[in-house]
C-alpha cells in the first residue's frame, strides 16, 4: 500500500518574527559612550562596554523613554515594575560573557500591530492584526569581523569591533500569527514604519539597526499542534525575510514528506544559493541560565511618566492610512505610498493644508516628485526647494487653466531644484495656458487648410487623425493650448 505524498496545499506554516531595533539614542544603553555608526573599530568603548571588573551600569533614561514609546505604539500593556536579567553568553563580541536582557518581567507585553496586505492586481487590500507577545531592553554585543574569506567557514583569522557592545535595543517578539513570507515581509516593514515615525530608531538593515528573525514550522491545515521550530537568521532585506520563508517552507514540507524528522535549530539565510543552510542547533532558555541582573534595580514607570510618553505620540502610519481613505478618499494604494515615510506624509498634509485637493497633491508627490528622487539618489524630500505651499499653488494653477499639466511638468524640475513662485516662473517662461475659443479656433482653421490631405482622411472614417491635428495645435503653441478646450473645437470643426 502506497502513501500519497503531501502537497504544499495540505500544510500550513506558522510563522513568528523576532526582531532587535536598535534604539537612536546618542549614547549607549548602560554608559556614555557614543552610538555612532561607521565609526573606525573599538574607537565608541569604555570600562563598562568591555566589561572591566569592578564598574557598574547605569540605565539610559532615554532607552526607557524609547522603549515604552514604542510599546504604547503597538497597543502593549507597559508594565508598572520590571526588571534586567543576566543572560550568559559565551560569545568573542560579548566581553563580559552575559548580556543584560530582560527576561520573566519585560517592559512590554500583550499588544498588537495590523498590517494591511495589498493587491496590485485588484488595487484592493486586506488587514490582518499580529499580535505582540513582548518587548523588552537589552544590550548589543560587538561585532565579529571574518578574514581571508567572505565565508564563515573559509576565514583564517577573526576580529572583534567592540563599538556596537552596549548599543540598546529592544527586541519585539510577535506571536505565531503570520502564515507566509509576505505576511512576515510586511510586518517587519509595518514595525520599522512604526519604530521611524516615532523617531526612537532609524531601521536601517543595512547598518544592522534593525535585524529580523524568523521562528517558523508547518502543521497539517487544521491541526491545531505546532510543528518544530526552526530559527532562521541572517536576513538583510524585507525581499530576503520572504524569500527564506518561502525556501523553508518548502524544505520542511519535502523533508516531511520524505519520512525525515525536522529538527530544532538555527540556520543561516544564503543569498548566493538562495537557500537555508544547518548553522547550529537551537538553544533554550535553561541553557541561559537566566537570573535577576544584580547591578541594576528594578524599573518603575508611574502613572504620569507614562501617560505624558502616551502624549507625546505621533499619528502613526496605520491611522493616517484609513485617515487617508476615508477622510481625503484616496485610493489604498496612494494612501499606502505616502504613509511609507513620516517626512513624505507631512509634506503632503502641508500641500493639501495649502489648498490642494487631496488626490491631485497625492499624484504629484508619488508621481513626478518620487520619480524625481528616485533619479537623484542624493537628495531627500527635505532638500527640495520646492516647499508645500509652492506646490499647492502650482497645482492651484492647473485647477484654474492658468497652466496646462504638460506645462507645470516643464517648470517642475526648476521649481524642485531653485523654488521660487510657480505663477512667476510661469509667467516669465511664458508658459499661460491659450485657454481663449477665438484664438485656438484660428490656428485650427490655419492648420485645416495646411494639411488637407489629413483632412480627407478623417472625413473618410480615420477619426484617429482628431489626435495628428491636437499634436499640431500643440506644436504650433508650444504646448499651451488648453488640451480639452482643443479637442472639444477640433471635434467640432472636423464634423462641420
Amino acid at each position: 500500500m502506497t502513501t500519497a505524498t503531501p502537497t504544499k496545499t495540505q500544510y500550513e506554516a506558522v510563522i513568528g518574527l523576532e526582531t532587535h531595533c536598535q534604539l537612536s539614542t546618542a549614547t549607549k544603553i548602560f554608559s556614555t559612550s557614543s552610538t555612532e555608526f561607521g565609526a573606525p573599530p573599538n574607537t565608541h568603548i569604555d570600562p563598562v562596554c568591555m566589561g572591566m571588573p569592578g564598574v557598574l551600569p547605569v540605565l539610559n533614561q532615554k532607552v526607557l523613554e524609547y522603549a515604552v514609546k514604542a510599546g504604547l505604539a503597538l497597543n502593549c500593556q507597559i508594565a508598572p515594575y520590571s526588571k534586567f536579567d543576566r543572560k550568559q553568553y559565551f560569545y568573542p563580541d560579548l566581553p563580559k560573557n552575559y548580556q543584560i536582557s530582560q527576561y520573566d518581567l519585560p517592559i512590554a507585553e500583550h499588544g498588537w500591530l495590523e498590517i494591511e496586505l495589498y493587491d496590485k492586481a485588484t488595487g484592493t487590500s486586506t488587514r490582518k492584526r499580529i499580535g505582540i507577545t513582548r518587548l523588552h531592553m537589552e544590550e548589543d554585543a560587538g561585532k565579529l569581523v571574518h578574514g581571508g574569506s567572505d565565508r564563515l567557514a573559509g576565514s583564517s583569522y577573526s576580529l572583534v569591533d567592540y563599538n556596537r557592545a552596549g548599543v540598546p535595543l529592544i527586541e519585539i517578539v510577535s506571536e505565531p500569527d503570520l502564515r507566509s513570507g509576505q505576511e512576515a515581509a510586511e510586518y517587519a516593514q509595518e514595525l520599522r514604519r512604526i519604530m521611524r515615525y516615532l523617531g526612537v530608531s532609524d531601521g536601517n538593515m543595512q547598518e544592522g539597526s534593525l535585524r529580523c528573525d524568523v521562528n517558523i514550522s508547518v502543521r497539517p491545515v487544521g491541526s491545531e499542534t505546532f510543528g518544530t521550530k526552526v530559527e532562521i537568521k541572517n536576513m538583510n532585506s524585507f525581499n530576503a525575510i520572504q524569500r527564506a520563508i518561502e525556501y523553508e517552507i518548502d524544505r520542511q514540507i519535502e523533508a516531511i514528506a520524505a519520512g525525515e524528522r525536522i529538527i530544532q535549530e538555527t540556520r543561516l539565510w544564503d543569498e548566493a544559493s538562495q537557500r537555508t543552510i544547518s548553522m547550529r542547533v537551537k538553544e533554550g532558555s535553561s541553557d541561559y541560565r537566566y537570573f535577576p541582573e544584580p547591578d541594576l534595580g528594578p524599573i518603575e514607570v508611574s502613572p504620569e511618566q507614562l501617560e505624558r510618553w502616551r502624549s507625546e505620540l505621533p499619528e502613526l502610519p496605520y491611522q493616517k492610512r484609513d485617515r487617508y481613505e476615508h477622510e481625503l478618499g484616496l485610493s489604498p494604494y496612494d494612501a499606502r505610498v505616502l504613509t511609507d515615510d513620516r517626512s513624505k506624509a507631512e509634506y503632503f498634509e502641508a500641500t493639501v493644508a495649502a489648498g490642494a485637493p487631496a488626490k491631485q497633491a497625492a499624484n504629484w508627490i508619488t508621481q513626478d516628485i518620487s520619480a524625481f528622487l528616485n533619479t537623484n539618489a542624493n537628495l531627500s524630500l527635505a532638500d527640495l526647494k520646492l516647499q508645500p505651499v509652492q506646490l499647492a499653488e502650482l497645482i492651484g494653477l492647473i485647477e484654474k487653466g492658468t497652466i496646462s499639466n504638460a506645462g507645470a511638468k516643464t517648470v517642475l524640475p526648476k521649481l524642485l531644484t531653485e523654488g521660487g513662485s510657480p505663477t512667476q516662473i510661469v509667467e516669465a517662461e511664458g508658459l499661460i495656458q491659450l485657454s481663449d475659443p477665438a484664438a485656438i479656433n484660428a490656428i485650427i482653421d490655419e492648420l485645416l487648410v495646411a494639411h488637407p490631405k489629413e483632412l480627407e482622411q478623417y472625413r473618410a472614417g480615420k477619426t484617429k487623425m482628431l489626435g495628428f491635428f491636437v499634436g499640431q495645435v500643440m506644436k504650433k503653441t508650444s504646448g499651451r493650448a488648453d488640451p480639452k478646450l482643443t479637442n472639444q473645437l477640433l471635434a467640432q470643426r472636423l464634423a462641420e
